[in-house]
């Protein structure tokens, strides 16, 4: 059984297979995909709130041809209220369906229970671990938006130490050539020490840079994140986390190749006075995700990802 738990199931080989499949998906008429999934049953169920993943996902199942079943705000709304283990709802849940989409608020859970779901799981986000197919997508749009995945100057601002989606892209990030990164970040929200050390042992270059501008300067790809305040564990970690904002006057600074990321929602960390300039991909971006969204169920239902 294959799950999609974590990036580093997926090398660069596996990464640009999906993205081509992505562009071919992408590319056809949606009367020539409808048959794809044809009978397939997915069910999503999201633990915490989500606009684009679980969007995005029940899309990409329909526009293949198959049926979603959902439970939106399940922690609140399911069986799970009354104490039900996270093992048991996929033992019954796999029962009905071809394939399950879940995001949880703990990871370590969802890594204990995800062994005895009898039909695939696809993490779409766990607590402050990860977020695989945002990073998946991430890439793909650092490679429409770029047109190469190697010889990058990558900034990251924001929360590094919640931010699951960081986590998982910085993991990705690692498997490429001649990375380096420039991280911005309130001191209380740096980066887990697990994954600094990946980063260090896979080489990637790392500078800790000072403001938003000496972040910005001669970057390639600005990955700009959500302050997580739903998960800081103190007052001061709040406190912390003000002044990371890309504002329009930051522009000048941006080469013109550049492209601006974040997975969104944002909320105040980027001024929308930006959003019409060529180099604010955000958009673009969470768009890419039913396209990436699509190839991975497609590849995984028909048992092309192992």
């Amino acid at each position: 059984m294959f799950h999609v738990s974590t990036v580093q199931q997926f090398d660069l080989e596996k990464t640009t297979n999906l993205i081509k499949h992505a562009e071919h998906l992408r590319a056809a008429k949606r009367a020539d995909i409808l048959h794809r999934l044809s009978g397939s049953l997915v069910a999503t169920l999201f633990y915490e709130p989500s606009t684009r993943t679980r969007l995005s996902f029940e899309a990409a199942v329909y526009r293949l041809g198959g049926q979603v079943i959902s439970a939106e705000n399940a922690r609140e709304n399911s069986s799970s209220k009354k104490g039900e283990s996270l093992a048991d709802v996929f033992r019954i849940v796999g029962a009905y369906v071809d394939a399950i989409v879940i995001r949880h608020h703990s990871a370590e859970e969802l890594d204990e229970a995800i062994a005895y779901s009898p039909v695939p799981v696809v993490n779409a986000g766990a607590g402050s671990g990860e977020h695989p197919t945002q990073a998946l997508l991430d890439v793909y749009t650092i490679w429409r938006e770029i047109g190469r995945l190697e010889n990058l100057s990558v900034a990251v601002l924001g929360d590094l130490k919640y931010g699951r989606t960081v986590h998982s892209l910085l993991r990705m990030l690692a498997m490429m050539q001649n990375i380096s990164l420039k991280l911005y970040y309130p001191q209380s929200l740096s980066l887990p020490p697990d994954i600094a050390a990946e980063l260090e042992r896979a080489g990637v270059r790392v500078e800790h840079a000072a403001s938003v501008e000496q972040a910005l300067r001669g970057a390639d790809v600005v990955y700009q994140t959500r302050i997580q305040a739903e998960r800081f564990a103190s007052v001061d970690e709040a406190c912390a986390a003000s002044d990371y904002a890309i504002h329009a006057e930051h522009l000048m600074i941006l080469p013109n190749h550049a492209r601006i990321l974040h997975p969104l929602p944002r909320v105040g960390e980027i001024d929308p006075a930006i959003d019409p300039d060529a180099r604010a991909a955000y958009f673009r971006q969470a768009e890419n995700g039913l396209y990436l969204r699509m190839a991975l169920i497609d590849q995984l239902l028909k048992g092309e990802l192992s």
